[in-house]
């Protein structure tokens, strides 16, 4: 049985590898990545400053939790972004070339699912450490301190991971309902805007009206990637980072059920040159 299930695990691995070492050959585009990164983390923090320098003391964040929030949002840019899909997986849906997916002695969710998140790895592999290095040598509270605590960063990791699973989830329900649309753009379009907006892409969950707020951090989109950056400053911590955990582990598994009955379902409804 352990053999047999090594085996199954090694085919999915090799896919992980090859996907993964393809995406570490992109340097040139990693680079103009980290620029404009760098450009536009600088960006926020400066617009946020002018409204902290404003006097109002009501803000639901340090400004140092928030320079960490925003810096880490640059530097993991590439496994948490909402746009960036495999267009690889998304032509051969359109194209009928998803046929010969279908022909290998594996399960196409879990393919599909170990290509995407190596993809993310790879790029994310390629950027995060420039700019976390560049974030700690600025000034506070400017540049990224280290947590709170050590309770903080085990958090920040176990989350961070969930975050990162949950992220490639979501693609995989755009995979899925591509096999029905036969049209990627309009769901990627729909996906993208809604997640940027209630994941805390653009601003972050705590700057949200309260009720608004609380209804937000409920839904799987606040999951992704706005426990993970919270919990690393402190501004989540003690239980309520442990509830936020474990609803990470609820909607990834719920995520992860819903991507495979669409993939599969789509699989069995696909007409392939005609047959």
């Amino acid at each position: 049985m352990s053999a047999a299930v090594s085996s199954r695990l090694g085919k999915y691995l090799s896919f992980f590898r090859i996907r993964f070492n393809a995406g570490l050959q992109y340097r040139a585009a990693a680079l103009g990545g980290i620029a404009t990164q760098f450009a536009w983390g600088t960006m926020n923090l400066l617009m946020f400053r002018a409204f902290y320098a404003a006097g109002a003391d009501d803000f639901p964040m340090t400004f140092a939790q928030l320079s960490a929030y925003i810096w880490l949002r640059q530097a993991f840019l590439a496994v948490f972004n909402t746009w960036s899909a495999d267009n690889d997986i998304l032509e051969s849906i359109t194209s009928g070339s998803v046929a010969y997916e279908l022909t290998r002695p594996c399960d196409i969710y879990s393919m599909w699912y170990m290509r995407t998140i190596s993809r993310r790895l790879s790029g994310c592999l390629l950027r995060c450490l420039p700019i976390l290095t560049v974030a700690f040598l600025l000034p506070a509270p400017y540049g990224l301190s280290v947590p709170p605590d050590a309770l903080a960063f085990v958090g920040f990791l176990i989350s961070l991971t969930l975050g990162v699973t949950l992220s490639c989830a979501f693609l995989m329900l755009i995979y899925g309902l591509t096999f029905y649309t036969m049209q990627p753009q309009g769901v990627r379009m729909i996906f993208g805007s809604i997640m940027e907006f209630l994941c805390g892409d653009i601003i972050p969950l705590p700057f949200y009206p309260e009720a608004l707020r609380k209804v937000l951090e409920l839904t799987p989109f606040a999951a992704v990637s706005n426990v993970p950056f919270r919990a690393y400053s402190g501004n989540i911590a003690g239980d309520e980072l442990i509830k936020s955990i474990a609803l990470q582990a609820v909607w990834l598994a719920a995520i992860v059920i819903l991507g495979r009955i669409l993939v599969n379902g789509g699989v069995k409804r696909a007409v392939i040159q005609g047959g």
